[in-house]
């Protein structure tokens, strides 16, 4: 059985960094927790890898789906960052706010009224393991459309309950496959995985997928906090 259906491009990124003068990851594409001049090299190549990986990635292409019997429910495993939060449910809003038009308070109820999405896509973390997963919820460009962002939103932050945080790239935000996710393997999301709402998309190693999402800010700079893991020398880009 062949578990990853992802077709690449032709042109893989090892080869397009080979064939461009662009050789070593370590340089372009920042390593694991281990940056490199952090101060300076990363400051300078970060515009050039967003802008690589960007072309690469190919932002709003949809990644072919696995089948329903491909799901693996046993392989996701539960990474805390620091502890599962308590929740109020009945009480929860997302709060969408920064450089937009419409700041949004949304219970879960307007939430769950939105159209629903359903995909069954391959999670990778980058620790090594991966999981076959089905999540449903709603598309993130949904809900971005109806905070009505400003004409120069690049990026966007996602603050977590338990503390955690990260951004993303305006683009991958808004691709086809970027749910806020509050099912999964067609049943309510656990509080483990991430309840009442968590990122899943087919196009971001798995750091990149905050769970106990509670705020998204839209914003045209990104300020010297990108990230837990991050700040702490992980890829920014994190795309698959």
């Amino acid at each position: 059985m062949n578990l990853i259906r992802i077709h690449r491009p032709q042109l893989s990124r090892r080869r397009f960094l080979q064939i461009s003068g662009l050789s070593g990851t370590s340089f372009l594409l920042g390593g694991c927790g281990t940056p490199l001049f952090e101060d300076v090299v990363g400051k300078l190549s970060e515009p050039l890898n967003e802008k690589v990986e960007a072309f690469i990635l190919n932002s709003q292409k949809p990644v072919p789906e696995f089948s329903y019997n491909e799901i693996q429910p046993e392989a996701l495993i539960i990474n805390s960052f620091r502890h599962t939060p308590v929740i109020d449910q009945a009480k929860y809003r997302l709060i969408v706010n920064g450089e937009v038009n419409n700041p949004l308070s949304l219970s879960l109820t307007e939430i769950h009224s939105l159209p629903l999405t359903s995909m069954i896509i391959r999670h990778v973390c980058v620790e090594g393991w991966a999981a076959i997963v089905q999540w449903g919820g709603v598309r993130l460009q949904d809900i971005v459309a109806l905070a009505q962002p400003k004409a120069n939103v690049r990026y966007v932050y996602f603050q977590s309950a338990d503390g955690y945080y990260s951004s993303w790239d305006i683009a991958s935000s808004l691709h086809p496959q970027t749910l806020l996710a509050y099912q999964k393997n067609g049943e309510s999301l656990p509080v483990q995985n991430g309840a009442p709402l968590r990122l899943a998309s087919p196009i971001k190693l798995g750091y990149k997928q905050s769970k106990w999402i509670t705020e998204i800010t839209l914003v045209s700079q990104l300020s010297r906090f990108r990230g837990y893991w991050e700040d702490q020398g992980y890829e920014w880009f994190a795309g698959l």
